[in-house]
């Protein structure tokens, strides 16, 4: 496998978080993106640079350049490895940006129970993305 160009650090017990980055890893062909749940026993030790409190509150992504990279920025670089930026390209946009960024941030805060209206789990404990 070649160097992933972006690694997602995300939430393991979220149920639609779960559900996006199993899509995004059976639209990930050429396996760019390593996806990484902050809910891993090791996960302190193999990424200590990442705050899991921060990273539990909103998404986190690495670029392979090193850089770090949140929210929808994360969800923009993911969706461009996988040859789709072009869906969310708006959401990134000046003024929309502004907004989608404040709605990110809701969803985010209130993803367990918006994941328990949709899929009637708000958590659970044997996710996986495979």
């Amino acid at each position: 496998m070649s160097q992933p160009q972006l690694i997602i650090f995300y939430d393991g017990g979220c149920p639609l978080c779960i559900k996006e980055m199993r899509h995004l890893k059976k639209l990930d062909a050429g396996q760019k993106i390593q996806f990484e749940n902050i809910n891993e026993d090791d996960f302190n030790r193999r990424f200590p640079e990442v705050n899991i409190e921060k990273a539990n509150a909103y998404l986190h992504g690495r670029l392979d350049s090193g850089e770090m990279v949140y929210g929808l920025d994360v969800t923009h670089a993911a969706w461009s490895q996988v040859g789709k930026g072009w869906c969310i390209a708006p959401l990134r946009w000046p003024v929309i940006g502004w907004f989608a960024d404040k709605a990110y941030l809701f969803f985010a805060r209130h993803r367990n129970r918006i994941s328990k209206l949709l899929t009637g789990e708000a958590r659970c404990s044997q996710c996986s993305i495979d």
